[in-house]
């Protein structure tokens, strides 16, 4: 068995900065998706190098999963993940504070589900999935 060397299972070092398709592949979505965020989340501001490549720095993938995490697990949408994002100053601990319920939402008045409880549901099934 070999000695850990602090490499990721991509075989980059940890702290190591990743082009925009290795991001998009490490959090499963898009490239398109990852420039579209960088149009919606100013914080999220990669290094452009020659050719206009994107490299995302640590904390830019830190928050590249946050973002994620708040989309597509959570189920804010774009402005409330911006909100939680600065209201929280992108720190993970107090998202489930500001996650709204499909029963405040007046489109869908009498639902009363709360978005946690679809959370986990979506989670159970997507682990039963693999």
């Amino acid at each position: 068995m070999a000695a850990f060397d602090g490499s990721t299972d991509d075989g980059k070092a940890r702290g190591a900065m990743l082009a925009i398709g290795e991001l998009a592949e490490r959090i499963g979505v898009p490239t398109h998706v990852l420039r579209y965020w960088e149009t919606r989340f100013p914080q999220l501001r990669p290094l452009q190098r020659s050719g206009r490549r994107r490299y995302y720095r640590a904390e830019d993938v830190a928050l590249a999963e946050r973002i994620h995490h708040l989309l597509h697990v959570q189920g804010f949408t774009v402005e409330g993940a911006r909100k939680a994002l600065a209201k929280d100053g992108a720190a993970p601990t107090s998202v489930a504070i500001a996650t709204p319920t499909i029963g405040n939402d007046p489109a869908r008045k009498g639902a009363g589900v709360p978005v946690e409880a679809l959370v986990a549901l979506r989670e159970r099934l997507a682990a039963a999935l693999d």
